[in-house]
Formats: structure tokens, C-alpha cells, sequence
């Protein structure tokens, strides 16, 4: 461990940083508050945390899950929050009943889902240009193999149209592709003017990116009608394990399918069927069933799946942002003064 904090350090806002796990995460805050001696930044690792976490005022939880019997043992607390967005881990109901906070950045000011979006087109690009074929072409020193496909054409379905969905469809449509969108609610996303500006923006919000929109009811409809399927949503009990058989079977014979999001959001047994049997054509993904991922899982013997190890978020720019957002934090919560910029969530 770091420079575990002591309980007899006086004066000092102590920050908890979960396992070893994105190491800029903590390295960057760490940076940014090299000149700032009243707060103490450490790294401990998961099996540790339970024991330790006494003697912190804010924590960032990473890929750690933060449940009830860890967080009662939290008696010095102020913050909980996600170097990032996703909060799955987090038992939020007992970190309320404890008097906790519990925030996420929101990735549309720190560049971290344009990141993700980024990526995305990569896992996308990858795929139809057969990423994995082409690496064996090159092994077997062939020339003009394989037969790719372009992304001009497509119609690309966002499963769940959020900062994400919004950052990967203004990238997208330069491709020449049609866009198609689920989400919950699209009252945020309503027209608020007849300019004659060819993109109306309510709330810093692109609306006229999407050429089709639906709700979560018309997912299998959607699925049906695209060439790309990219998850996007957000991973909690309505959405966990939605991209399963029923979904696979809706979609067309050869489509594509990247999750950028959360891999809780896929049922792997149908993933494995579907790409057994031929029908689902390319899987792309940034995030896994387990992770770290398994090296050796059966999944990566198909040549038409792609997978990074979690990085999507992960760019110099983006976690120099977060980074930031930590950092003034810390000092916000040292100096007694409100929070900025965090999304709260209780």
C-alpha cells in the first residue's frame, strides 16, 4: 500500500483510491496534487480496502464494489464517488442511510465520452475492415486480403442515447451512415426553435443526429434494421443482461455488435451461441463479463471478435480532465466549500 493514511494524521483530507486498476486514474490526481500537503492520496489494494477505509474522507471506487457491511465502516466519509461514470458497484441505499454522498463526473465535461466514442469507431472500423484477418494476412505474407467492409451506408443502432451516443453519433456522421437511437426519454432532446441552423442544441444536446428514435420498447424493432449495434446504456437491474438471446435473434443475419459500456450488459452464453451459429457477424468490446479479462476465455478463438481492455475513457486528455475534477474536490472538501462539477446521485 501507498502511504497508507494513519488515524492520527491531523489537518489532513485524506483521498482512497480502490486496487491497482487504471493506474492514471491515481497517478494524474496524484500529479495535480503534488503542491496541496493537506490532502493525502493513497492506493490500496481491494482486499485491504474493509479495514482501512476508517480512516478516509473520499473515496474512489473504480472497479471496486462498495457494499453495505464495507461502508457502515466508513465513519469519517464524506464522498463516495466513480473516476468516471459508472456506479453499478456502489451500493448507494446504504451509503445515503450513512449520511454519504455518492457522485459520478459527468462525461460530457472531461472528454470522457467523446473518448469512449472515439473508441467505439475503432472497435466499429475494426471489425468490418476484419482487424484480426488482416493481422494473418500479414503472417502469411498475402497481399489484398481480406475483403473488408466501409461503415458508408450502414445504419448504426445506440442502444441507449446518452453523452456517449450523443459524442459517438456526431462522429458518425461523416461516415455516411443512418443513425437510429433507443432511449427512456427524449423530452431533454426536444426542438426548441425553428432556426435555420441546420443542428438545434437544447441543454448543449445535438438533436437532429439521430434520423430514427424510439424508446426502449422499440429495441427488437431497432435491432432488426441495423447493419452496427453499439451499447451505450447504462448497467443496473433493467438493463443487466438485456443483449441476450432474444435480442440476438431480432437482429439481421451478420450485423455487428460493440458494448463500450458495461459488460453486464450482454449475456455471454447467447454472445457464444450467436457466434458459434454464424448469425451474429463481429462482436467489438471494451468491457467484459469478468475483468481483468481472461486471457484464455473460449470467446477469442473467433477471428471476428475484437476486445481492449477497458480503455475507452482512457486518453490523456480525459483522465488529465478527471484527474482535475478529483483533485478540486479534495480541496473543495478540505476547505469546507461546496462540490462542483459532480453528478450527485443521492
Amino acid at each position: 500500500m501507498e502511504g497508507m493514511a494513519r488515524s492520527s494524521d491531523k489537518n489532513i483530507t485524506r483521498v482512497l483510491f480502490c486496487g491497482p486498476h487504471f493506474p492514471a486514474s491515481h497517478n494524474y490526481t496524484k500529479e495535480y496534487l503534488q503542491n496541496y500537503p493537506s490532502i493525502q492520496v493513497d492506493v490500496v489494494p481491494i482486499s485491504d480496502v474493509p479495514d482501512v477505509i476508517a480512516n478516509y474522507h473520499l473515496c474512489v471506487v473504480k472497479t471496486m464494489r462498495l457494499d453495505s457491511n464495507c461502508i457502515s465502516r466508513a465513519n469519517q466519509m464524506k464522498l463516495i464517488m466513480q473516476f468516471g461514470v459508472g456506479l453499478e458497484g456502489v451500493d448507494i441505499n446504504a451509503a445515503t442511510r450513512c449520511g454519504i454522498k455518492v457522485a459520478r463526473i459527468p462525461g460530457d465535461v472531461t472528454g470522457n465520452a467523446a473518448s469512449c466514442a472515439e473508441l467505439t469507431i475503432y472497435l466499429m472500423l475494426g471489425l468490418l475492415r476484419k482487424q484480426n484477418e488482416m493481422r494473418m494476412a500479414i503472417e502469411q505474407k498475402k497481399l489484398g486480403v481480406p475483403t473488408g467492409e466501409t461503415l458508408l451506408g450502414k445504419t448504426v443502432f445506440i442502444l441507449g442515447f446518452g453523452n456517449i451516443g450523443v459524442e459517438l453519433a456526431k462522429r458518425l456522421r461523416p461516415f455516411g451512415v443512418k443513425i437510429i437511437a433507443t432511449k427512456r426519454s427524449w423530452a431533454s432532446h426536444s426542438q426548441v426553435s425553428c432556426q435555420s441552423s441546420a443542428l438545434a442544441v437544447k441543454n448543449g444536446i445535438i438533436d437532429d443526429l439521430v434520423d430514427e428514435k424510439g424508446c426502449h420498447e422499440d429495441i427488437f424493432e431497432f435491432a432488426s434494421k441495423a447493419d452496427v449495434v453499439v451499447c451505450c446504456l447504462s448497467l443496473n437491474k433493467q438493463t443487466a443482461g438485456i443483449v441476450n438471446k432474444s435480442f440476438l435473434s431480432s437482429m439481421k443475419k451478420g450485423s455487428l455488435l460493440v458494448n463500450i459500456a458495461r459488460g453486464g450488459l450482454l449475456d455471454y452464453e447467447a454472445i457464444a451461441h450467436y457466434l458459434e451459429c454464424g448469425h451474429l457477424g463481429g462482436l467489438g468490446i471494451d468491457v467484459a463479463w469478468t475483468e481483468p479479462f481472461d486471457p484464455n476465455d473460449p470467446i477469442l478463438k473467433f477471428k471476428n471478435v475484437l476486445i481492449t481492455p477497458h480503455v475507452g475513457g482512457v486518453t490523456e486528455h480525459s483522465y488529465r480532465s478527471m484527474a482535475k475534477v478529483v483533485g478540486d474536490v479534495a480541496l473543495q472538501l478540505h476547505a469546507g466549500t461546496p462540490l462542483t462539477v459532480l453528478e450527485f446521485v443521492n
